[in-house]
């Protein structure tokens, strides 16, 4: 998955590497050129990015989209697909989810699943989940954050539209485009807002607020 990375990034070896999650944001111009100007910018699920004319908020470039099944396809997800990396995200698979492309996927797009042996089970043990016994893992975003931490680990890591990070609590959550939801029971966001933080502190990752 990492030379997939690399093919799709503007370098290489990335120097730097956004991962934009879709928590709804206050427009911010600084926030959208630090995502922008980053070899590397992965997005999430029914991501947005800013329109012509609109505020800075988010950014507009996209090389890669991590994704589950439970998608709810913005008009940016499938944009310019043919310059996109789709990863698709299915730690269900380790418990009851099927393994069939969703019937709603594109006909003529490629995807990539995500190996849980390789992503989902070791971010759950960083986190002290036993993804293999329990129906628990990380959700989308933390997911595509650990895939650009561990691929790049060198990289800076720029991170925007988590809000776990600060509200580890919440039982539910808005979204940048679309309703809000419950956040599913199979995530333990303060798990993973605790992870990230560590980052943070570390000096490995930048939030953007």
């Amino acid at each position: 998955m990492v030379n997939l990375l690399q093919v799709y990034a503007d370098r290489p070896r990335p120097r730097s590497v956004a991962v934009v999650g879709n928590q709804p944001l206050a427009p911010d111009a600084d926030r959208a050129k630090a995502i922008d100007s980053c070899d590397l910018v992965i997005r999430v699920n029914g991501f947005v990015c800013d329109e012509r004319g609109a505020p800075p908020t988010v950014g507009t470039r996209t090389h890669v989209v991590v994704f589950n099944r439970a998608l709810r396809a913005t008009k940016w997800v499938f944009a310019d697909y043919r310059s996109k990396l789709y990863l698709m995200v299915e730690p269900g698979r380790l418990h009851w989810e099927p393994e069939n492309i969703p019937g709603w996927w594109p006909a003529d797009l490629g995807l990539v699943p995500v190996s849980n042996r390789e992503v989902t089970l070791p971010l759950s043990e960083a986190m002290g989940l036993a993804s293999r016994e329990e129906a628990a893992w990380a959700t989308t975003g933390t997911m595509a954050a650990w895939i650009a931490r561990s691929s790049f680990p060198g990289a800076d890591l720029v991170l925007s539209g988590f809000s776990f990070v600060d509200d580890p609590h919440q039982t539910s959550w808005q979204h940048a485009a679309g309703d809000a939801c419950i956040v599913g029971p199979e995530h333990r966001i303060a798990l993973e807002g605790r992870l990230l933080q560590s980052w943070i502190d570390a000096g490995s990752a930048r939030l953007l607020r």
